[in-house]
C-alpha cells in the first residue's frame, strides 16, 4: 500500500466539491430535505451571513452545535467552518453540568440548536442559544443574492479568497471533540485540518469511495466518527450523505436506505442487532459496505447479519484522538486489487493508508514482535494536536509522535490488528494483567436471558493484599455466586480471573454512555459503593 497519504484542506475542498456537484444531490435527510452541491453552498453562505449578524465572530474561536445528524447539522458545521471558526458538536446524551464544563473550558459563547430538539431536553446552558428556526426567518433578499452569487457565479478561487479560506493552515483546528467521560472529566480533543483532511483522504483511497456511493449518516455529530465520516467524508469526496437523527430507529433507517440507495453504513454491533429485528432485506438491498466499531463484532452476529441481508459486516477500529479511523477490514470489491487478504475475522483489519501501528510492553515500553500482546501505539497524520489546555494529559498519551491508545492488542504476521482489551479494563492482580472483557464474555453467556441483553459488567476496586479486586455487577438472576463461580471454573478460566463469591452485586441497570459503551466511571463508583456497604447479592 502507498505509505504517503494525501491530505485535503477541507474548507477549500468543500467549495470545489459543491461546484463539482452543482446540480447533483449531495445531502438529504429523513425529513425530506435534499440539497445539491450548489444549494448546500448557497445555504452555507447565507447561514454564514446570518450568524455574523447575530454576533458570532470576532475573537470567538469556538462555536457550539447541539443538533443531531441531519441536513441542518451539516449546514451548521459548514457555516461555522466557512467563518474560519471551530465547530464544537456538543454531546446531548450527558447532563447540563457536563455540557457547561465543555462550554466553559473552551469559552463557547454561542450554541446553535433547534427549538424542536431542545424541547426534548431540559438543558440549562452557560451560552447564548441561537435557534435554527429563528435564523431561517431572518433570511433577507440581500442574503439570498449573496448566496446565489457565491455559489453559482463567482469563480471558486475568488470565493475562497473572499471567505479567507486561502489563509487556512494545516495546523488550524477543524473541530474540538469532547468524548463521553467514561473514566474521567471529558477532555477537549483538538483535531486539525491536517488530521481530518488526511483521514478523509485515506478513507477515500482505502475504501475506494466514488460517486455511486451514499453514506448513511446516523452516528451523532459529537462523535468523531460522525463528524469525520458523516460530514467531511461526504463533503470532501464524491459521495452523497443521507441522515437521520438517531441510530435507534430501525424502521426509519431502513426506509432511508431504500429511498436514497445507501451503499455505506458505519454502525455498532448493538445497532446491527436491532436492525436485524426490524429491517427487511429489501431495506438494505443497496448496501455494499457495513463497518462496525466501538465494540467487538461477535462472529455469530457477523454470520447472522450476512445470512439475513446478504452483506458481511466488517470490523474496524479508531479513537477520537486519531480523527478517528485507524484500521478496517475490507470486502474484496473495496480492497486494492480486489484482494481477499484484506479481511480477517476476529481482527479490526490493517491500518489505513499512512497510519502505522506497533505494540509495546506495558512495563518496559520496549517494542514487541508479531503475535506478542501489549499496548497499541499509533502514528500518522491523523494523530490529534493534543488535549485543549491540558499539556500534562497530552504528554501522558504521546510518545515521540506515537499516540498511546490505552488498548491492548497484538499484530500478526500479515499486519492485522487483534484488540485484546483496554488497559483501563484490565486489573493487575498478583503481578498479572487480568482482562475484564474476557471475564464479561463468559459471564454474559451464563447470565443473559438472551444474547441482546446487557446483563453484566466487570470492574475493580483497590485491594490491600492483591492490589485490585474484581467486582461483578449484574442484573437480577436466579443463579447464586457459588454456581456462577463453579461455571467459570468449568469453562477453564484461570483462578486469578475468577471473582470471589463475595464480589457479585446485583444492580437494577448496567450504566452505559450514549455511545453504547460501558460508563466505566459510573461502574467503578457503583462498585465502590456496594463494597463499602457490604451488600453482596445472593451471598
Amino acid at each position: 500500500m502507498n505509505e504517503q497519504p494525501r491530505r485535503i484542506m477541507l474548507p477549500r475542498h468543500f467549495v470545489r466539491k459543491c461546484r463539482q456537484f452543482l446540480f447533483k444531490k449531495k445531502v438529504a435527510d429523513s425529513t425530506g430535505v435534499e440539497m445539491t452541491g450548489g444549494s448546500l453552498l448557497m445555504r452555507t453562505l447565507i447561514f454564514r451571513r446570518i450568524l455574523r449578524r447575530n454576533g458570532v465572530g470576532g475573537n470567538e474561536q469556538f462555536v457550539g452545535v447541539l443538533v443531531p445528524p441531519s441536513a441542518g447539522g451539516v449546514l451548521a458545521n459548514t457555516a461555522i467552518t466557512m467563518m474560519r471558526k471551530v465547530p464544537v458538536n456538543l454531546n446531548y446524551t450527558v447532563n447540563s453540568e457536563t455540557l457547561n464544563y465543555c462550554i466553559d473550558q473552551c469559552g463557547i459563547r454561542h450554541v446553535l440548536t433547534s427549538r424542536k430538539f431542545m424541547e426534548r431536553f431540559d438543558f440549562k446552558l452557560n451560552a447564548e442559544l441561537l435557534y435554527l428556526e429563528d435564523l431561517r426567518d431572518q433570511v433577507s433578499t440581500a442574503d439570498k443574492l449573496a448566496g446565489i452569487l457565491g455559489a453559482y457565479v463567482f469563480p471558486a478561487a475568488v470565493l475562497e479568497r473572499w471567505l479567507g479560506l486561502h489563509k487556512c493552515q494545516w495546523d488550524d483546528l477543524s473541530t474540538m471533540v469532547y468524548p463521553s467521560g467514561s473514566t474521567c472529566t471529558p477532555k477537549g480533543v483538538m483535531l486539525t485540518h491536517s488530521n481530518i483532511g488526511s483521514n478523509v483522504a485515506s478513507i477515500e483511497d482505502t475504501l475506494r469511495l466514488g460517486e455511486g456511493d451514499t453514506v448513511c449518516g446516523i452516528l451523532p455529530l459529537f462523535h468523531s466518527m460522525g463528524y469525520t465520516i458523516g460530514i467531511w467524508a461526504v463533503l470532501g469526496t464524491d459521495v452523497k450523505g443521507a441522515y437521520h437523527f438517531s441510530p435507534l430507529e430501525p424502521k426509519v433507517i431502513g426506509k432511508l436506505c431504500r429511498d436514497h440507495d445507501i451503499t455505506i453504513m458505519v454502525s455498532t454491533p448493538t445497532f446491527l442487532r436491532s436492525y436485524m429485528r426490524r429491517c427487511t432485506k429489501e431495506d438494505f438491498a443497496t448496501l455494499d459496505l457495513v463497518v462496525t466499531g466501538a465494540e467487538k463484532l461477535p462472529t455469530d452476529l457477523l454470520e447472522a447479519f450476512e445470512e439475513q441481508f446478504g452483506i458481511r459486516p466488517m470490523e474496524g477500529y479508531g479513537t477520537t484522538e486519531l480523527s478517528p479511523v485507524v484500521a478496517a477490514n475490507l470486502p474484496p470489491n473495496r480492497a486494492p486489487g480486489g484482494s481477499v487478504e484484506c479481511q480477517r475475522v476476529g481482527t479490526v483489519g490493517r491500518p489505513i493508508l499512512g497510519v502505522h501501528a506497533k505494540v509495546i510492553d506495558v512495563d518496559t515500553e520496549e517494542e514487541l514482535g508479531m503475535d506478542e500482546p501489549g499496548m497499541l501505539l499509533i502514528r500518522g497524520p491523523n494523530v490529534m494536536k493534543g488535549y485543549y489546555k491540558m499539556p500534562e494529559q497530552t504528554a501522558k498519551v504521546m510518545r515521540d509522535g506515537w499516540y498511546v491508545t490505552g488498548d491492548m492488542a497484538m499484530i500478526d504476521a500479515d499486519g492485522f490488528i487483534h484488540i485484546t482489551g483496554r488497559l483501563s479494563r484490565f486489573s493487575k492482580i498478583g503481578g498479572e494483567m487480568v482482562p475484564h472483557i474476557r471475564i464479561e464474555e463468559s459471564l454474559q453467556r451464563l447470565l443473559a436471558e438472551d444474547e441482546e441483553q446487557l446483563a453484566v459488567a466487570v470492574t475493580a476496586v483497590p485491594d490491600e493484599r492483591k492490589g485490585e479486586r474484581l467486582i461483578v455487577l449484574h442484573l437480577p438472576t436466579k443463579k447464586t455466586p457459588s454456581e456462577i463461580v463453579q461455571s467459570l471454573t468449568a469453562e477453564g478460566l484461570p483462578n486469578l480471573w475468577i471473582p470471589g463469591k463475595d464480589c457479585f452485586f446485583e444492580v437494577d441497570e448496567i450504566p452505559v454512555l450514549g455511545t453504547g459503551k460501558f460508563d466505566l466511571r459510573a461502574l467503578r463508583e457503583m462498585a465502590m459503593d456496594r463494597v463499602a456497604g457490604g451488600s453482596a447479592a445472593n451471598r
